[in-house]
């Protein structure tokens, strides 16, 4: 495998969002404090309240004492003010104020510390088994930590599970009316250095160093089918990295290094479409069902990233128990597609049934529970 560049951090990992496959990490699982990469997580619940319509765009929020003396960065909001949700939002990602994010925690969940017990709530649920929240904001607090390998997981589903929303890590600068204007630069360089970048935070205290969580969507094409003729089956797509670096040692540091990641990510790796969306990759023989078979394939392409040059080296392996016995649920995961260069194992992905198929009739699971018997 290719091997990655030297990376002055703490800790970094390389995430092929795309392939859902991990290029490149050191000490992913070491704790961390996260800065205000707590803010992804504040964002997540802010956009899932949005999604639900507990609250709306065009909302006002007031702006309470506790938000207005807020420490750190800052969108320069004050107890005078109504504050519509989008600005907010907007201040929070855009300018890092701690004002703006307090407001949205206190606005959404009803105190602070009802929103914080909210974000270890979905950060157990998200899996995020190394991560603990003691504030929305990410100021130094004891106790409040995560890891490389949690923060990467908060990204991919808040890029996944709110798409609508996501957009707002890609603004370069904001600023609220009434408000000073030296302020309203994104701090994360990368967005005007690099037109493939679209998110999504940076972090800094003392404690943690200086730090970003970059990510970038490029296109590509290239075969379809593992072995199959060059150029014989083209395919186009777009493809996502995402890059964390935690404790560099300035700001400078934070961005280049992360620019160094995802261009050696994008150029050490090709991504290989091997199926379409919803396309069968098997139908495995059932018993019992209705159906003589299962459709099994996944409702997103499937794509795996290989080093260069190594797309004809690709094999794939469908594993999975016998015999196949109904009902199947559409969407129930049935089998295991293996992906392999080499001999090395690159990606184990569930096969999904694509239909429903339904238990036979009396008579025909009769017929195949003899048959089964015999076999």
């Amino acid at each position: 495998m290719p091997q990655p560049p030297e990376i002055a951090a703490r800790s970094y990992l390389l995430l092929d969002v795309t392939a859902n496959q991990m290029l490149a990490q050191k000490d992913i699982d070491v704790p961390v404090e996260p800065a205000s990469l707590t803010k992804l997580m504040t964002a997540y619940l802010v956009f899932q309240a949005l999604q639900s319509k507990k609250i709306d765009l065009k909302q006002t929020l007031s702006v309470s004492e506790r938000a207005w003396k807020m420490p750190g960065s800052r969108m320069f909001i004050d107890p005078k003010m109504k504050v519509p949700v989008e600005d907010l939002i907007k201040g929070m990602i855009v300018q890092s104020g701690n004002d703006a994010t307090m407001a949205l925690a206190e606005g959404v969940g009803g105190s602070a510390e009802r929103f914080v017990q909210l974000m270890n709530d979905q950060a157990l649920a998200l899996g995020m088994q190394a991560t603990t929240y003691k504030n929305p904001e990410g100021l130094t607090e004891v106790g409040h930590s995560t890891t490389a390998r949690d923060l990467a997981l908060l990204a991919t589903r808040l890029m996944q599970d709110f798409p609508d929303y996501v957009a707002y890590y890609a603004l370069k600068k904001y600023r609220y009316e009434g408000t000073p204007a030296a302020n309203d630069s994104n701090r994360n360089v990368l967005l005007f250095r690099d037109p493939s970048v679209d998110g999504l935070k940076t972090g800094y205290t003392s404690a943690a160093g200086y730090c970003l969580v970059a990510t970038a969507h490029r296109d590509f094409a290239n075969l379809v089918t593992p072995g199959a003729a060059p150029g014989s089956a083209a395919a186009t797509g777009s493809r996502r990295l995402l890059s964390i670096v935690l404790g560099t040692a300035s700001d400078t540091a934070r961005a280049s290094e992360s620019q160094k990641l995802l261009n050696w990510g994008y150029t050490a790796f090709e991504a290989v479409k091997l199926f379409d969306a919803n396309q069968v990759v098997v139908s495995p023989p059932v018993w019992k069902g209705r159906d003589p078979v299962v459709k099994l394939g996944r409702p997103q392409s499937i794509v795996v990233a290989v080093p260069a040059g190594g797309a004809a080296k690709l094999k794939t392996q469908v594993l999975r128990t016998e015999p196949l016995v109904a009902p199947f649920a559409k969407g129930q995961a049935v089998a295991t597609l293996r992906v392999t260069s080499n001999d090395q194992q690159l990606l184990d992905l569930p096969l999904l049934a694509l239909q429903a198929v339904e238990q036979s009739g009396v008579l025909g699971r009769a017929w195949d529970a003899l048959r089964l018997w015999i076999r």
